[in-house]
């Protein structure tokens, strides 16, 4: 596996991820099952992605970041309500992202960093990003189908 083919896989999950996020209505941000809202998810998501860029990839997140939901949707007291500022960010943590994954070395995919969640490889990491941009994707879909 190398790092063109990695990104192709990373921007199709994506793809689709952004794609369903922008054609949002703004309404259904508020939307939820239980304490996470579909905005709390989608800067969830980004939020994610900034943490693995820095402890995979070693690069520091936006000066002007701060975190809100990594410690889940009852420890937060902001509500993530507006559709461009979500896009944003999201398209923010990609492009991070992205730059990361191109700048590795293609010999670096499988050498094994420690992190504050356990040691894995850079490529275990975007694993990782995909399938919690899935399982949130598949929240969110739930969400708009049966929230009130």
């Amino acid at each position: 596996m190398n790092t063109e083919t990695i990104i192709a896989m990373w921007e199709s999950v994506q793809g689709r991820f952004h794609k369903m996020v922008k054609e949002l209505p703004q309404e259904s941000l508020s939307l939820s099952i239980g304490p996470a809202s579909v905005g709390h998810m989608i800067r969830h998501s980004a939020e994610v992605e900034f943490v693995y860029a820095e402890w995979v990839f070693g690069t520091p997140k936006p000066a002007d970041l701060e975190y809100h939901t990594l410690r889940g949707p009852g420890n937060s007291a902001v509500e993530f309500d507006n559709v461009d500022e979500l896009v944003a960010l999201l398209e923010a943590s990609n492009a991070m992202i992205i730059a990361a994954m191109k700048a590795l070395p293609e010999a670096d995919w499988n050498k094994e960093v420690k992190t504050p969640r356990g040691t894995f490889s850079a490529l275990d990491a975007i694993a990782q990003l995909m399938y919690h941009t899935g399982i949130h994707a598949g929240q969110i879909s739930l969400m708009q189908k049966h929230a009130q």
